[in-house]
């Protein structure tokens, strides 16, 4: 609630019309049918009722539970001595502002036994003047009853969307930020090969600009043809418009490994049947990092890569002759080993890296989506 007379939220002149119609319209006929000893109390009473309700809105430790068993002696005085029972209205719907739940639900108890009580006192002093209000004591006591939990579910519910709108912030900023890192990831694996396979083989044209100038102009040639195929997967990428197939970077990864000179093998079956997006695109980009750890770091004359279909498992290993991941004096890029962990996590894989006789890359994915469509073809 917004301000300290806030019955209904979000609705201030409600509450304040509540307030006219529950206090002062009642406290009238108080005026009109009793001496001026008696107005006085009733007007004494009432400043301090408001003095009460107003100290208990400000108020956030245990002050606020004395305020609200005052704010009820009030309402039972009250009650008994001129058959004002429209306090109790007010202090209901204060206590639904209780955040604590056993706080909530013991002065709420109260507050029901106090009421009732009075008005029970109440018929036996003033048995006529009760009879006359039973009407308006009827909706007040289902305002004592209902009151406190409208108010405690709204604020509770006002709670739980604040902390929903938190969530969702932060729901928005982790987004954000693992898109980042599927941008960088791609980034890296995407220009981690070709840029690759530009230095390579510019250093092959360097060696052969004087011995074969023909052969030089080929290499420069391949440099721009490379150039041209990583700005455009750069793009593809960014726009998110392109799944990688495994069977194109295949293409991709032999030539890279011919310009290293490193013999490549090729095992298993590439062409695959009912493959899903993400698992394909999630194998190329594993095989883009192994292959750029082999040429980069192996020392290696020998690449054999075996790609295995099974009805629930696709494996993909990348086995090379050289000097083994824990014999290099230049580690792979802790980014690139990284990606490749994450990407294949994502999708529920296992990634194996071992070094003993050479490197040897075996990332094993799921292939749970083609082998329901499988068995749907031959229902």
């Amino acid at each position: 609630m917004s301000n300290w007379y806030s019955i209904f939220p979000k609705n201030p002149l409600l509450s304040i019309s509540t307030w006219v119609l529950f206090c002062l319209v009642p406290l009238y006929f108080v005026f009109l049918t009793t001496s001026t000893l008696i107005v006085s109390i009733a007007v004494a009473i009432l400043i301090v009722y408001i003095i009460c309700f107003r100290f208990s809105y400000s108020t956030n430790n245990a002050l606020v539970y004395v305020c609200i068993s005052l704010e009820m002696v009030i309402n039972a005085v009250m009650t008994v001595l001129f058959g004002y029972i429209y306090f109790a209205f007010f202090t209901a719907f204060f206590i639904g502002r209780i955040r604590h739940t056993v706080g909530f639900y013991i002065m709420y108890g109260l507050h029901i036994a106090m009421t009732v009580g009075s008005i029970i006192g109440g018929f036996f002093i003033e048995t006529e003047l009760f009879i006359k209000e039973i009407p308006f004591i009827v909706i007040v006591v289902f305002g004592v009853i209902l009151g406190p939990f409208y108010i405690y579910s709204t604020n509770k519910r006002d709670k739980l969307q604040g902390q929903l709108a938190t969530a969702n912030e932060r729901i928005s900023e982790l987004s954000v930020y693992e898109e980042r890192q599927r941008i960088a990831r791609d980034l890296h694996d995407t220009l981690g090969q070709k840029l690759s396979m530009v230095g390579l083989k510019s250093d092959l044209a360097i060696r052969l600009v004087k011995k074969d100038q023909d052969a030089a102009i080929e290499e420069l040639r391949d440099i721009r043809q490379t150039a041209s195929i990583a700005l455009k997967e750069v793009r593809e990428m960014v726009s998110n418009m392109k799944a990688v197939k495994l069977q194109d970077e295949l293409l991709h990864v032999e030539k890279i490994l011919t310009a290293a000179n490193i013999k490549m093998i090729i095992e298993g079956n590439s062409e695959f049947d009912h493959i899903p997006a993400i698992t394909g695109n999630t194998l190329s980009m594993c095989l883009k990092e192994a292959v750029n750890n082999v040429v980069r770091h192996s020392k290696a004359t020998e690449c054999k890569i075996t790609i295995i279909q099974k009805s629930d498992v696709i494996q993909l290993t990348v086995l090379d002759n050289g000097i083994g991941i824990s014999n290099m004096n230049r580690k792979p890029s802790s980014n690139g080993l990284n990606g490749m962990k994450e990407r294949v996590e994502f999708v529920n894989g296992d990634l194996e890296i071992s070094g003993q006789n050479g490197t040897l890359v075996k990332v094993t994915l799921p292939n749970v989506i083609m082998y329901q469509k499988e068995n749907a073809k031959h229902s």
